[in-house]
C-alpha cells in the first residue's frame, strides 16, 4: 500500500461508522469513482444523481479496494456480502463530511479557497504551481469544487501538507457559505463577478453577494483577496471587512489595487507582465497567454505572500504554469501530417462558456499570432444557465469579435444562432444546431497558418468538436501549450 492517509480505526469515529469485517490497518486515498480507483484506497458509495454508488461496491473491492463506506439501507444486501470490509453509515456524503472535517482539524496546513465566476480552476492550478515550489501542496483535482467534490478533497487531504488549495463553486445562493464551513480557509479569493447562472439569480449584485459568502469561513485573522477591477468590488469589499479576516487586499488594473498591474506584454508561448505588490514593483513570466490570467496571477502572489511566501520570489515559478485542459492550452496541428507547412493554432477553450470568459478568450484570439494567408476563426457553442438574457448576450458578442479582428465565426446551438445572425455575413463560417455539425465546414475551412479557438459551455459539448479536430489532423513531433 502507498503512503496511509488514514488509520482504520482512525475513520470509524468520523464517519460514525460501524464495521463489518475485518478492520484495516489503513487506506492510502479516498474514491467515489470505480474507474480510477487505485489499490488500497477508501471507496465511497456515493448516489449521484445519475448513478448510484452501491452498484459499484464489487467493482471497488474487484480493484483492490481496502474498503468500502455504504449506507444502512444497502449494507445487509446480498450483493455486498462477502465482498470485503464495510463501513456502514446512515448517510455516505454526510459521512464523507465528517471524514472532511476531521482532515481538516488535523492538518496544519495553510489553506486558500478560490471563488469566481471567471478564473477559479485556472487560479486554482496557478496556486499549486507556485506553492509546489516550496513545500507539499494539495489541490482539488479538476473542478472538483461541489457538494461533493469539496469534502471529497478535503477527505484526501494528507496530514503533512504544508498547503492546500480548494476550489469552490456554486449555482444557488448559500452553496458557497455551506462548503467553506467546512474549508475554513486562511486565505478566501474572489477571482471575478460575472453575469453567470442569472437563472437563479435576479443580478449580478446577487451573484456578488454569493460569492461573498466565502468570506464567511475565513478563519479568525484571515485574509481577503478581492479583485479591485470589478463593478461589484464595494460589495465584496464590505462582505470582507464584515467578516472574520484582519486583512483585505486587493489586485487589478486600478492604481488602488494592492497587487497593480503595470505591463501586461504577451509573447508567443509566455507573457511578461510587470505588477507592483505592496509598493513592490518587479517583473515576472507568466507561463500562459491572457490578460485575464495574468490578473490572476496577482492574487495568486497577494496569496502567497499571507501564507509567509516571498512575492518576488514565489513569482518565478509562474514561468511553468500552464492551463488546465479546455482553458486556454494551445497546441499545432497539421492540415497535412508530412507538410510542417501545413500547420494551424488551436486554442482549446472548450471546458466552459460564460460571457466574461468568452470576451476573455476572443481577446485572446485577437492576440494570437497568424501566418501567411492565416485567419483567426472562432468556434462558439451556446452559453448556458443565462435566463431570459442569454439570446440577447449571444448577439452582444458580436462587438468583442468585431474589436478583436476575428475574421471568421463558427456557431453552434440555438442562442448561438443569435450570435451568428447578428455577424456580417463575410464573417459567417457555418452555423449547427449541436458542436459535432461544425466539423465537416470548419475543417475545409483550415488553412496554414490559421488561429482557431474553440469555446462554449460544458452542455454545448464543444469539447468533442475539439477532440474530433485532434484526431482528424495530426499534431507535429513536438507541441506546446501556453
Amino acid at each position: 500500500m502507498s503512503k496511509m492517509l488514514w488509520t482504520g480505526l482512525g475513520l470509524i469515529a468520523p464517519l460514525q461508522a460501524r464495521v463489518r469485517g475485518a478492520v484495516p490497518a489503513g487506506v492510502s486515498g479516498i474514491s467515489i469513482d470505480t474507474r480510477s480507483l487505485e489499490p488500497g484506497d477508501l471507496f465511497f458509495a456515493i448516489k449521484g444523481d445519475r448513478s448510484d454508488g452501491h452498484d459499484y461496491v464489487a467493482a471497488a473491492f474487484e480493484r483492490g479496494a481496502a474498503a468500502a463506506v455504504v449506507d444502512e439501507a444497502h449494507a445487509d444486501a446480498d450483493a455486498l456480502k462477502g465482498l470485503g470490509t464495510l463501513y456502514i453509515v446512515r448517510d455516505v456524503l454526510k459521512s464523507m463530511e465528517g471524514l472532511a472535517r476531521a482532515a481538516r482539524e488535523r492538518t496544519r496546513a495553510a489553506v486558500i479557497a478560490v471563488t469566481g465566476s471567471v478564473g477559479k480552476t485556472s487560479t486554482k492550478e496557478a496556486l499549486r504551481c507556485v506553492l509546489s515550489a516550496t513545500g507539499a501542496t494539495h489541490a482539488s483535482e479538476k473542478s472538483f469544487n461541489n457538494h461533493w467534490g469539496v469534502p471529497l478533497t478535503l477527505a484526501r487531504l494528507p496530514e503533512d501538507a504544508n498547503f492546500a488549495v480548494f476550489e469552490i463553486g456554486m449555482n444557488h445562493a448559500g452553496e458557497i457559505a455551506a462548503l467553506v464551513e467546512l474549508v475554513r480557509p486562511h486565505v478566501a479569493i474572489v477571482t471575478n463577478v460575472a453575469p453567470v447562472h442569472l437563472e437563479h439569480f435576479e443580478n449580478v449584485e446577487a451573484i456578488a453577494r454569493a460569492k461573498a459568502e466565502i468570506f464567511s469561513g475565513l478563519v479568525e485573522g484571515g485574509v481577503a483577496i478581492v479583485n479591485r477591477d470589478i463593478d461589484t468590488f464595494p460589495l465584496l469589499e464590505q462582505a470582507a471587512k464584515d467578516s472574520r479576516a484582519a486583512h483585505v487586499l486587493t489586485f487589478g488594473e486600478k492604481l488602488a489595487a494592492d497587487a497593480h498591474l503595470l505591463v501586461y506584454d504577451p509573447q508567443e508561448t509566455c507573457a511578461r507582465v510587470v505588477t507592483r505588490i505592496l509598493g513592490e514593483e518587479f517583473l515576472f513570466t507568466l507561463g500562459a497567454l491572457g490578460k485575464h490570467l495574468a490578473l490572476n496571477s496577482l492574487a495568486v502572489l497577494l496569496a502567497a505572500r499571507s501564507v509567509g511566501l516571498d512575492a518576488r520570489k514565489a513569482s518565478e515559478a509562474l514561468k511553468n504554469f500552464s492551463p488546465p485542459q479546455g482553458r486556454g492550452a494551445r497546441e499545432k496541428l497539421r492540415l497535412d501530417a508530412l507538410v510542417e507547412a501545413s500547420e494551424f493554432l488551436l486554442i482549446d477553450e472548450s471546458y466552459n462558456a460564460n460571457p466574461a470568459s468568452m470576451a476573455a478568450a476572443i481577446d485572446l484570439l485577437g492576440a494570437a499570432p497568424v501566418s501567411g494567408e492565416g485567419r483567426r476563426i472562432a468556434a462558439l457553442g451556446d452559453m448556458l444557465e443565462l435566463g431570459s438574457t442569454g439570446p440577447d448576450l449571444h448577439a452582444q458578442l458580436a462587438a468583442p469579435l468585431e474589436k478583436n479582428r476575428i475574421d471568421l465565426v463558427f456557431a453552434a446551438g440555438p442562442l448561438s444562432r443569435r450570435l451568428y445572425d447578428a455577424l456580417p455575413r463575410e464573417k459567417r463560417g457555418g452555423w449547427a444546431p449541436e458542436a459535432m455539425g461544425l466539423e465537416p465546414s470548419l475543417s475545409s475551412a483550415l488553412r496554414p497558418g490559421d488561429a482557431l479557438m474553440i469555446k462554449g459551455s460544458n452542455g454545448s459539448k464543444m469539447h468533442a468538436l475539439t477532440a474530433a479536430l485532434r484526431q482528424r489532423f495530426a499534431a507535429p513531433p513536438q507541441n506546446f501549450e501556453a
